[in-house]
């Protein structure tokens, strides 16, 4: 297995997993000790409603594991905010977000391989897939297809959670005002160098996702990411004020051209005409005020951490101790040595 002497953080975003997160924590240290000189685990507790807090108390104690850092959430919010809580409050130079139970760890070092080679962003896709439902299925498709007519990326094969970041992405996506929301399209969007890695592996555990809550995030995500959408409203606009002027010189057109008009149609034809124009007017305005404040809002923060809690011992602390005892261990002149020579 190749080594790399860099420092990685990995982030995992885990809900009501208190019977296995031990296991998949040991599991990963074997595999990511050998792999990088040093290493930190991020987990975020998705707000979970079983043991999983006191389970992760317990394995960050004196006789835990270590390079352990818990963050556990007041209430559930949907996965690119949990990986953002990680992702903000990781230290190392590469920043891996993994979920233990779809993402296989064990492709890490492919990943790996790229970002230590010069790649600012990687990402890594699974062919397959857990089962949804297909009300689930049909969004889905609906959705990514619409994401990549106005953003020109695919955000499921282009941009999927498995990915590494380099320190320097996270520190880009932290200078917008909206670094949760940003974070899941800005590594594929941002003109970094990116690597995209395909690979197979039978997930360990199916997510259920609720629809409802997808269509909320996609929607979210859709208005947020791209002024495609209030865009197409205003264009709208534009075209419905015009068509209904046009509309009125046809009017006009016609009282002067023709003599057999039922009483009445002219004035109403007018009438209307205007009325429509005024309201396209109106929401043209509307629209692009819209855009304008969009741009510059900011919401507040979108989590709450209720607890926070770091192994009892790190081993990148023990090794600076080693350096320090050893750097005073130094030969200095007026030392007993030279005292005894």
């Amino acid at each position: 297995m190749s080594f790399f002497p860099v420092f990685l953080s990995v982030v995992f975003v885990v809900r009501n997993q208190a019977e296995h997160i031990e296991k998949i924590l040991s599991e990963a240290a074997v595999d990511i000790s050998s792999l990088v000189s040093d290493y930190e685990f991020i987990i975020v507790d998705n707000a979970s409603d079983d043991d999983s807090v006191t389970v992760l108390k317990r394995l960050t104690g004196e006789n835990g594991q270590p390079n352990l850092q818990v963050f556990a959430l007041t209430k559930e919010v949907n996965a690119d905010t949990a990986s953002w809580v990680g992702l903000e409050n990781a230290l190392g130079d590469f920043v891996a977000v993994i979920d233990p139970l779809v993402d296989d760890i064990a492709f890490l070092p492919d990943m790996l391989d790229k970002a230590v080679s010069g790649a600012d962003v990687v990402f890594a896709n699974n062919s397959q897939k857990p089962k949804q439902s297909f009300a689930y299925t049909g969004a889905y498709a609906i959705f990514h297809g619409a994401y990549k007519w106005f953003n020109g990326i695919h955000l499921a094969t282009e941009a999927p959670q498995y990915r590494i970041l380099s320190k320097r992405v996270v520190n880009f996506i932290l200078q917008h005002p909206q670094p949760v929301i940003t974070y899941r399209h800005l590594p594929a969007s941002g003109g970094f160098a990116r690597v995209n890695l395909n690979y197979s592996a039978i997930p360990k555990a199916s997510h259920t996702k609720r629809l409802s809550e997808s269509i909320d995030r996609g929607m979210r995500l859709l208005v947020s990411t791209t002024r495609a959408p209030m865009r197409l409203v205003t264009s709208l606009s534009l075209f419905g004020a015009i068509a209904n002027l046009v509309y009125s010189v046809y009017v006009l057109a016609i009282g002067l051209l023709k003599t057999d008009i039922a009483p009445g149609w002219i004035s109403l034809s007018l009438q209307q005409s205007g009325m429509f124009f005024l309201i396209s007017l109106v929401l043209l305005v509307l629209g692009e005020y819209i855009l304008h404040m969009a741009s510059l809002s900011n919401e507040g923060p979108l989590y709450h951490i209720g607890q926070e809690f770091t192994s009892a011992r790190m081993t990148r602390h023990e090794k600076l101790n080693i350096e320090t005892v050893a750097s005073k261990s130094t030969y200095m002149p007026g030392s007993d040595a030279e005292r005894v020579s």
